[in-house]
């Protein structure tokens, strides 16, 4: 059975840093590129990092490029996201999401798996 399981959310004062993992188990990664998504409520969904299988090219939501960075590790099944300068608008739950393609597109009807999230919160 194929499942992505997220995990290292939690809650953070402003500036901080977290780290998530999402975890691949019923199937390799090396074939799918990757992305992270998050749901504040009252709020719609929003791409916020994705990277691709074929040439680990990323992408990231303007509202955390150069404070996020995604990486994979193939060997392990994982993939990561690692966030630093966090700001209370960065509250959401986090989701990680598979699609077997080379290519990839950070939206979410691109991506076929999903994970059950796991919730960061940013405050003092």
């Amino acid at each position: 059975q194929l499942q992505l399981v997220e995990s290292g959310g939690g809650l953070v004062q402003p500036g901080g840093s977290l780290r998530l993992s999402c975890a691949a188990s019923g199937f390799t990664l090396d074939y799918y590129s990757i992305g992270w998504f998050r749901q504040a409520p009252g709020k719609e969904r929003e791409g916020v990092s994705c990277i691709s299988a074929s040439d680990e090219s990323t992408y990231y939501a303007d509202s955390v490029e150069g404070r996020f960075i995604i990486s994979r590790d193939n060997a392990n099944d994982t993939v990561y996201l690692q966030m630093d300068s966090l700001k209370p608008e960065d509250t959401a739950v986090y989701y990680c999401a598979a699609v077997r393609s080379g290519s990839y597109h950070c939206a979410g009807f691109w991506y076929a798996y999903w994970g059950q999230g796991t919730q960061v919160t940013v405050s003092s």
